[in-house]
């Protein structure tokens, strides 16, 4: 009976999503503001769960919030907004470090993507709801777990997890669409019910089920390096247990901004889904991001990626990667406001562009630990006011057998950068206590080429040959003894005669 229920308010939901005019369809949602520049930059709106961008029902939210509320609703988000804006960034408290911008958003950070050097942080690691940017993570495990080309099946179950508000693109329970059209939806239109269908077919694929694909987000972000962060679902809509870090963040992103396909949806403006097998009309959704718009004001030239997100309890998120020809670097924002995001990350940005430069490690001097960096372009970032001197290293062990290892140079605590390096001989030994470690590696290779039958044919061969020989030396032995004792005789009878033949003679 129940299943029956449950079928039928999926078929009804599918219906409503059908007939809904465009705006709706493809998620126009709310902010969490009644200002226009709110409108304009929010992306994934939501009363309490995430929903896509727009400016006509954004009109209409903030025009009811100002109905119901008065003024009550814009002033306390006013002064969670000022509250924000003078926490000073931890990053700030650095000796020598030039003083950053303050944000709006209550937690952030700048990251070089290669060296994972921290350059800017403000509450990096406080735990915080993501919302819609979840949809790195997905799109991250999904790139590594699947195929363009594979099918994506929309489930009853993807549309049964959606709410009034939630960003969509109409899919209908039984449509197919591609891996490929699938990652668009989830990272352009931010498509609430794609992004559990896409949970659920590569889940299968791995082997399982939805919940594997839940599994795999939490496994792979504690892969990363990721601390505070635990996922429950793969689209962001709100859950109490659903929470990260601007951090844990910032290494997602690192990490999904090494695909060439991310590189290329994020980056672009418009994309359509044509006709399916079970609806004849495309379905066409543009760039939500506005710092990659060209034709917006937020527009960045050196931004290269990024996603947005928003739910009343999340208030705004957003990440964004930018290159300037020189340094890749990742920024996130957290409980940001409306178009305040975007004037935060830009900022954030030219701070980090204008301040640091890299340091090649291999002008330094080596420390003594080391035997030589894996990428000889190997750097961290510092900005003028901080010498390498001025540096801790902290050195991991990653593969005794093979002498690597992983350096993290710090100042004060702060992460400057990190590189791969293969270690010192005896510096392993003195960690480990095991032997150098190319000669290990070489035994090992050398026992490994020979097979236990092999070694006890050898063996085997080795017993009779040393027979062999003993045997013979043996036979050679009694063979020369032998001729001793004729000799002897012949001379005992020659002795015998002539002695017989003097006698005669006397």
């Amino acid at each position: 009976m129940k299943k029956g229920v449950k079928k039928l308010l999926s078929v009804v939901l599918a219906a409503v999503m059908i007939l809904s005019p465009a705006a709706t369809v493809f998620a126009e949602g709310e902010s969490d503001s009644g200002t226009a520049a709110d409108a304009a930059a929010q992306t994934d709106g939501g009363t309490g769960t995430d929903t896509g961008a727009g400016t006509d029902a954004q009109a209409q939210t903030d025009a009811q919030a100002q109905t119901d509320t008065g003024t009550a609703e814009p002033l306390d988000r006013e002064t969670e907004r000022q509250n924000g804006y003078a926490m000073i960034p931890d990053t700030n408290n650095l000796t020598g470090w030039p003083a950053g911008p303050q944000t709006y958003g209550h937690a952030a950070i700048v990251m070089d993507m290669n060296s994972g050097a921290i350059v800017y942080g403000k509450n990096i690691n406080e735990k915080r709801y993501p919302a819609s940017i979840t949809k790195l993570l997905t799109a991250l495990v999904a790139l590594g777990n699947s195929s363009l080309t594979d099918q994506v099946t929309i489930t009853e179950d993807s549309i049964s997890c959606l709410t009034r508000g939630d960003a969509h693109i109409g899919m209908q329970p039984g449509e197919i669409i591609s891996m490929e059209d699938a990652l668009y939806a989830l990272l352009l239109a931010s498509a609430n019910e794609v992004a559990h269908a896409i949970a659920e077919t590569v889940g299968k694929e791995m082997g399982g089920d939805y919940n594997t694909f839940i599994q795999a987000m939490n496994d792979k972000a504690q892969e990363l390096g990721c601390t505070n962060s635990h996922w429950v679902n793969p689209n962001g809509l709100h859950d109490d247990q659903h929470y990260t870090t601007a951090h844990d963040m910032a290494l997602i992103a690192a990490a999904v901004y090494q695909y060439d396909e991310f590189r290329k949806i994020t980056q672009t403006m418009s994309y359509t889904i044509g006709p399916t097998n079970l609806v004849n009309e495309s379905r066409t959704f543009q760039q939500k991001h506005m710092m990659l718009a060209s034709w917006d004001e937020d527009y960045y030239e050196y931004a290269t990626g990024g996603k947005t997100g928003y739910t009343d309890k999340s208030r705004t998120t957003l990440v964004t990667m930018a290159d300037n020809g020189e340094l890749e670097l990742a920024a996130v924002v957290l409980y940001d406001f409306g178009a305040d995001a975007y004037a935060d990350t830009r900022a954030m940005f030219e701070y980090a562009f204008n301040n640091f430069s890299k340091v090649m490690l291999k002008d330094q001097e080596k420390p003594e630990e080391i035997a030589s960096y894996s990428d000889e372009d190997a750097y961290v970032l510092l900005p003028a006011g901080v010498s390498f001197s001025a540096l801790k290293k902290n050195i991991t062990v990653k593969d005794a057998s093979q002498g690597s290892g992983t350096v993290t140079y710090t100042y004060e605590g702060q992460n400057v950068g990190s590189a791969d390096v293969v270690l010192a001989s005896d510096y392993v030994t003195s960690v480990t206590g095991k032997t150098d470690p190319d000669t290990a590696a070489q035994s090992e290779k050398e026992d490994q080429g020979f097979p236990l039958w092999a070694k006890i044919l050898i063996g085997c061969a080795a017993g009779v040959v040393v027979v062999f020989a003993a045997l013979t030396g043996f036979l050679l032995y009694r063979r020369q003894k032998r001729r001793r004792m004729r000799r002897r005789r012949k001379q005992r009878r020659r002795s015998q005669t002539r002695s017989r033949s003097h006698q005669r003679r006397r």
